[in-house]
């Protein structure tokens, strides 16, 4: 039985997981939203401007009142620099099972950042929600993903083929991988 308890603050040696807010927008679009290369892995096409950014945060911040919705704006702890999200899109209730995505502004890729960002919402997830397992997928061309998860411990299971949709239409092959809550303990 899960205990659904929302998006809480999540807090790491360089970061600040917590809710978006709508002040958030400006950052979000120039750190990372509007940057086609930084969502060339993503399912999810760059933002044209910045009420695009505006739009998906006002969403993102109505669902905030569900107590079964996790998504966390990653800001660095000193400077509150808003550089990524980190959420839960899918979540299996009968199998105790979720679904992670993530997005990090491409000028803090390859420093760690996504890996302890990860970390500390696996642990989250395991410890204060009750999940069991925790599973995340990535696009075949993007091996930096597959990096993070190895990092965090997480098992490669198999490739998905054309499970995948890029932000240009075109299918993909998905990577898997998971983490069950007995092995991150």
């Amino acid at each position: 039985m899960l205990n659904h308890i929302g998006t809480q603050i999540i807090e790491t040696e360089r970061l600040i997981l917590r809710e978006f807010n709508i002040d958030d927008a400006q950052q979000m679009f120039d750190n990372w939203a509007k940057d086609s290369e930084n969502v060339k892995y993503l399912s999810w096409q760059s933002h044209k401007n910045i009420s695009d950014t505006y739009e998906i945060l006002e969403r993102w911040i109505n669902k905030y009142k569900n107590q079964n919705y996790y998504n966390w704006c990653i800001t660095f702890k000193d400077t509150a620099q808003v550089i990524g999200g980190i959420d839960v899109n899918e979540i299996i209730e009968l199998r105790s099972t979720c679904e992670i995505g993530y997005v990090l502004s491409k000028n803090y890729w390859n420093k760690g950042i996504m890996t302890e960002a990860l970390r500390a919402v696996m642990k989250y997830l395991f410890s204060e929600v009750g999940f069991n397992r925790i599973q995340l997928r990535h696009m075949t061309e993007n091996p930096a993903s597959a990096r993070v998860m190895v990092k965090c411990r997480m098992k490669y299971e198999g490739t998905l083929r054309q499970y995948g949709v890029k932000n240009n239409g075109e299918w993909c092959d998905m990577a898997i991988y998971s983490i069950l809550k007995n092995e991150l303990e």
